[in-house]
């Protein structure tokens, strides 16, 4: 009988210790929890501006110097804010602007109070190079990407092609608002994230002009240039090798395939026009 009552008492102390435990991890554990919505809302605007910071970048290559067509920074912090940080359904539309309301916000960045993560659009904003820079100029720093192809000075085969050497950086920075007074209870998890003045900062880097070209003409135009290709000066004596390959060749009773000096025409590398229809 006594080894029965200190087994049940045994075990009532076992069951009050463990649930003094879930209390104790729980008091730890539920503000984490209350905590990764919001984490999540940070990870998705960070996404965000990463792509942003891509699209500003691509653009940079479709519209670059050599067209003289940079979009305007204005204008790419217009398209940027409309595009990726308002409401997911948003049209793309030339010259749409998005406004501090509701109807044009993305309604899953906001706080535990429903108050935008990012109170206004004009907190974003786009800027180019390492020193974050105002104008396209800032965003081209010097590289060494033609240097396995160039020839010994003078001749420097990039700026003969018409190619200009460099890495394109564009930034975007997203700054978040703190969050407000939020009151009692298991609110005050968030206390902590009240004045940290949190910011998001993406870049994406790329080459604008490369060494790839439009279409073969593009290709032939640079590389048909005597500096870089000393062989077109053969074209001139073209007659007189198929004169000699045409004696050389009769005898046996071959055709005459004389060499193609000088030509680069028969290395395109063309679609049949059959092929594009």
């Amino acid at each position: 009988m006594k080894r029965h009552v200190a087994t049940g008492l045994r075990r009532r102390h076992d069951c009050g210790q463990a649930l003094t435990e879930f209390v104790v991890i729980a008091l730890a554990l539920v503000p984490l929890f209350l905590l990764i919505p919001l984490i999540g809302k940070y990870q998705s605007i960070s996404h965000a501006t990463e792509l942003a910071s891509r699209y500003v970048a691509f653009d940079a290559i479709t519209n670059n110097e050599g067209m003289n067509a940079y979009k305007p920074r204005a204008q790419l912090e217009q398209e940027v804010r409309r595009r990726f940080f308002s409401n997911s359904d948003a049209p793309i539309k030339t010259n749409d602007e998005a406004g501090d309301f509701k109807a044009n916000q993305n309604l899953m960045w906001v706080d535990p109070q429903g108050a935008a993560l990012i109170r206004h659009f004009s907190d974003i904003s786009v800027s180019f190079g390492t020193s974050n820079g105002t104008s396209h100029a800032s965003g081209i720093s010097s590289a060494d990407d033609d240097r396995p192809f160039n020839m010994p000075t003078p001749f420097k085969a990039a700026d003969t092609m018409g190619l200009k050497n460099g890495i394109y950086r564009a930034n975007v920075h997203v700054t978040l608002a703190n969050l407000k007074d939020i009151g009692p209870g298991y609110a005050s998890t968030y206390e902590g994230f009240k004045n940290i003045n949190l910011s998001v900062s993406r870049h994406t880097a790329v080459v604008p002009d490369s060494w790839t070209a439009a279409d073969p003409q593009q290709v032939q135009s640079r590389f048909g240039q005597k500096l870089l290709f000393p062989g077109e000066l053969l074209k001139n004596a073209r007659p007189l090798v198929k004169a000699a390959v045409t004696v050389l060749q009769s005898p046996a009773g071959h055709n005459a395939h004389a060499p193609k000096l000088g030509e680069l025409d028969f290395w395109r590398d063309e679609v049949p026009k059959d092929r594009t229809r």
